[in-house]
């Protein structure tokens, strides 16, 4: 369809240094002002370029970004256009990405404001695709009378979709039965624990030196003793875990193989095949937390522990959340036909009706290759706000830091390579980062201490990697 009038836009004027700032915020500024209505046809990226005299991949390059923030919406076979679903500016610290000089008004919400150690980017959500897969999910659901008490192991058509995406990208060869559709990895972590605690009372659960907090309560509250064992570059240590089992009766590992939480480490090949003869030949559970596959950036993903050979006693839990947002609370369980049988059992006392809505909705973007498609986009971003990150690190504390490059993830293992200050604590609280780890080691030639922290960079914009980097310089070294 023709646009009536022809859209000019003139970036002469502007004061941002690169073509990619000036034409991102002309665009934005054109949309909040009114001028470029929601639903509005922008002109094709050819024939922009030919008229503001700069390179159609510049006009390319803008167009994505700002589509994955939310301004706006392409459309196969249509052309670009503005969203209709527009980025909250009222709760949001930053939606733009911005030169620092440009006018766009910035507020933050404090009620909005939480921990970062490694979230997604909820202002990239495709709003529109959701809008439209809740709304054939409520008609589907209506029609079919299905609204009332749902299977409470998860709706056949989410677990179909899982098996399929199961075993295309993770080579996890199982059944529909062997799944279970959980509100988020939490949950998951919380009934395998119950699960695990009514078979075997009183016995141990390792846990790698530094683990997910979270994890670690839960198998506290089930009375479980917890222990931890060795962590270094290699994931988690398998001699190590030897001394341990030998010494005590263990239940279960708790594990985040592919992204070590907090280090961000990937486990070696070696050690996870040695982890799964280890828990066969002495009869432990794996439990493996694989919170955010599907973000790995330098080369092809580890396929998971349970789906290596000799994994008969894996609970692998799984989850969208990071690949939307977290408040979306759907989350994944396979293991053998027993532990699901019991978590089904588990489920009917505390989440009788599921959420069959968001799980038929859910089911239809994973059926379209929707869920693909936005995971492909968002592991570009995420990748290239990973190198700036490093990169700012680099630039501002020079030699005092010290951060390997994880090889996925969402999340920075940062090393600060001096003394730990109690008022550390509030400037860290103040930027949302709070979780700290000291350490020290010596041997015959340093004494070395320091501190790490778990910085996320999904959930921010260049401009706001760089703030809050300067801002930790400030604070720590100013």
């Amino acid at each position: 369809m023709q646009q009536p009038w022809k859209i000019r836009l003139h970036l002469e004027e502007r004061e941002e240094k690169t073509i990619f700032f000036k034409l991102a915020n002309q665009i934005i500024q054109e949309i909040l002002s009114g001028r470029l209505g929601q639903g509005t046809r922008l002109p094709g990226s050819r024939t922009l370029s030919d008229e503001l005299g700069i390179n159609r991949k510049t006009v390319q390059s803008v167009y994505e970004d700002l589509e994955a923030q939310g301004w706006l919406i392409s459309k196969p076979r249509q052309g670009t256009f503005v969203s209709r679903y527009l980025p909250d500016l009222n709760v949001k610290s930053e939606v733009s990405i911005a030169h620092p000089v440009t006018k766009i008004p910035i507020r933050a919400s404090k009620k909005d404001v939480i921990k970062n150690d490694g979230i997604p980017d909820t202002r990239l959500i495709p709003y529109e695709l959701f809008s439209r897969a809740y709304r054939h999910a409520l008609i589907q659901a209506t029609r079919h009378q299905s609204m009332g008490y749902g299977d409470p192991q998860g709706s056949i058509e989410l677990r179909q979709a899982l098996l399929n995406m199961l075993s295309m990208e993770r080579f996890i060869q199982t059944q529909i039965e062997q799944i279970c559709v959980v509100r988020g990895s939490q949950m998951g972590i919380f009934l395998a624990a119950r699960i695990l605690a009514k078979q075997r009372q009183g016995e141990v659960i390792v846990v790698e030196e530094w683990s997910y907090p979270p994890a670690v309560e839960t198998f506290l509250s089930h009375h479980f003793q917890i222990i931890r064992v060795g962590l270094d570059q290699y994931g988690l240590d398998t001699e190590n875990l030897m001394e341990i089992i030998t010494k005590h009766k263990v239940v279960a590992v708790y594990t985040t193989p592919h992204h070590q939480y907090p280090t961000t480490v990937t486990m070696s090949m070696d050690r996870r095949l040695k982890l799964l003869d280890l828990s066969k030949i002495f009869n432990f559970y794996i439990i493996e937390d694989d919170y955010d596959h599907e973000f790995h950036y330098d080369s092809r993903p580890i396929p998971p522990l349970i789906s290596l050979p000799s994994a008969d006693y894996v609970i692998h839990i799984g989850s969208l959340s990071k690949v939307f947002a977290p408040s979306l609370r759907v989350g994944y369980v396979v293991a053998d036909l027993n532990i699901i049988q019991a978590m089904k059992q588990d489920i009917l006392l505390i989440d009788k009706q599921g959420n069959a809505i968001t799980e038929l909705a859910i089911a239809e973007l994973m059926q379209q290759g929707e869920i693909r498609r936005h995971t492909r986009k968002m592991r570009k971003i995420y990748q290239s706000r990973r190198d700036f990150a490093l990169m700012t690190f680099e630039q501002v504390f020079k030699n005092v830091v010290e951060i390997s490059t994880p090889a996925g993830g969402m999340a920075l293992w940062v090393k600060f390579k001096f003394m730990y200050q109690p008022h550390y604590g509030e400037i860290l609280k103040k930027l949302n980062i709070d979780s700290e780890y000291e350490f020290s080691s010596k041997n015959d030639i340093t004494l070395e201490y320091g501190f790490y922290i778990r910085f996320g960079f999904a959930a921010l914009t260049e401009i706001e990697i760089s703030t809050i980097i300067r801002e930790l310089y400030q604070g720590f070294c100013l």
